[in-house]
């Protein structure tokens, strides 16, 4: 659902549905707010077609545009989209699909989520999803798809592996090469033979690292930086080092002058720390599962004189539902028969029942005591209750705090400014020094030392996991600020 914008190169055409308008004195309001946004050169309101059309200076954004509008009274049409970004690593990859998803004509906020790996956006009703997709792809990312396409034959081969063999496998190869420095400990040496180290440390480097590689290519070619580009660089500079010494001093004792074992551990490290972030982010999302578990997902129905199972989710407003003692309140409703008590702590926090009578309200996923009760429903799907209590669950995951937007601006200037740190810090050692081999492995030190998964894991992570907490002991936290 994208603006449209013109091909001229001078000026933009944008065309913008406006809600709110009844008649001709509301077009020129609309059409005199919109005038005053400095860059706008014409504006005309159709009431007809509820749509604006402004030609405007390439300088002004939607968003001014949107000011002005809701200033005169009315509103743009907006429509929301949420999905899932695949290939984001760190906070600056956070930033860079930000920027892009902003960029986008028509866009009126982006926010995207670490730790859910998600996506929330809000732009105006004539934006297509498929720009943002777009938007998205050009910045070296992936939108999920939601669909349940069939993938290729290898990677539904790869999927059926548990989630944690890169790390198994690259600790098994690792480990052969930390075991001299393990001998050092007790006086003994069982340095391995160079060609060996070489052996064990490439497929390390470039099978199970591969992915650093991808990613820091990717980031690359979107001139930008981000936490893979840093262990790719860093980890490259020493096994590369390393392959110089052994092949320069070929048939010399050289085992004590080779790094393969760090380069092989930083990233056997980094691939434990990743699988680590996943298995955290995919715990913490266990109470919005929790939550929907509540619900009921067949609910016993009375059409006329006949009671039917059916599922809950082709129950309709009006049907009267059947609820026997011990069973969960499907819908969310009104008593009509009956009466009984009722556990309404996912809602209340309150353990002790609550008495319900003929015309009192119950809410779906509340669990019914001794009393048979016929309930006629009020509200079923994403308009009950509960359902709006997971949506306001997973808003508020999704929300960033006030910390996480600096830090957000911190780490996108982070990498450019950490290669900047290890170029100095390279040619320091080597000029002042004249070991350019000792300059090499500082500057890799710098390279994979600094990090910024955490500056941008630590925040989202924790809103995630306090707000799940929360809502599985029946506390409901509005948004991160508040948090």
């Amino acid at each position: 659902m994208n603006a449209t914008v013109s091909a001229a190169a001078s000026f933009q055409h944008w065309t913008l549905p406006i809600e709110g308008m009844t008649c001709a004195s509301c077009v020129a309001r609309v059409e005199r707010g919109l005038r005053a946004v400095a860059g706008v050169t014409e504006a005309t309101v159709n009431l007809a077609t509820e749509s604006a059309t402004v030609r405007a200076a390439p300088g002004v954004g939607l968003p001014a545009l949107a000011a002005a509008v809701e200033k005169a009274g009315y509103g743009i049409g907006e429509a929301r989209f949420d999905f899932g970004v695949e290939g984001m690593t760190c906070a600056s990859c956070v930033a860079r699909v930000e920027k892009a998803l902003k960029a986008v004509p028509g866009v009126l906020s982006a926010e995207v989520n670490l730790a859910t790996e998600a996506a929330a956006v809000r732009a105006a009703a004539t934006v297509e999803a498929g720009a943002l997709r777009a938007a998205v792809e050009n910045a070296g990312y992936a939108v999920k798809s939601s669909g349940g396409a069939a993938g290729s034959t290898a990677s539904g081969a790869a999927s059926a592996l548990p989630d944690w063999w890169p790390i198994a496998a690259s600790a098994l190869l690792t480990l052969p090469l930390v075991l001299p420095m393990v001998g050092m400990l007790f006086g003994r040496d069982w340095a391995l033979d160079g060609w060996l180290q070489l052996a064990l440390a490439t497929p390390v480097q470039f099978w199970l690292g591969a992915r650093f590689y991808r990613a820091g290519w990717k980031a690359l070619k979107a001139r930008a930086g981000n936490m893979d580009l840093l262990v790719a660089l860093g980890t490259s500079a020493g096994y590369g080092l390393s392959v110089y010494q052994l092949v320069a001093h070929a048939g010399h004792e050289m085992s004590h002058h080779l790094y393969f074992e760090a380069s092989a551990v930083i990233i056997t490290l980094v691939l434990l720390g990743k699988w680590l972030e996943t298995r955290a982010k995919r715990q913490t999302t266990e109470a919005i599962r929790a939550l929907n578990a509540l619900r009921p997902e067949l609910a016993r129905v009375r059409r006329g004189a006949v009671e039917a199972e059916v599922p809950t989710a082709e129950v309709q407003v009006g049907d009267l539902v059947v609820v026997r003692p011990g069973e969960r309140v499907p819908v969310d409703g009104d008593v009509v028969e009956g009466s009984t008590q009722v556990d309404e702590s996912l809602i209340t926090g309150e353990s002790l029942p609550v008495a319900k009578h003929h015309g009192d309200k119950l809410t779906g996923g509340s669990v019914n005591g001794e009393g048979l009760v016929v309930v006629r429903t009020s509200a079923v799907g994403a308009e009950s209750t509960l359902s709006r209590i997971v949506r306001l669950v997973e808003s508020a995951q999704a929300k960033k705090a006030p910390i996480q937007r600096l830090v957000d601006r911190v780490s996108e200037v982070f990498v450019p400014v950490v290669l900047v740190i290890a170029l100095v810090t390279l040619l320091g050692w080597g000029l002042a020094t004249g070991d350019w081999t000792q300059a090499i492995l500082n500057a890799v030190a710098v390279l994979v030392i600094a990090c910024p998964c955490a500056l941008g894991l630590a925040t989202p992570t924790a809103i995630m996991a306090g707000t799940g907490v929360a809502a599985r002991h029946g506390i409901l936290i509005k948004d991160a600020e508040a948090l």
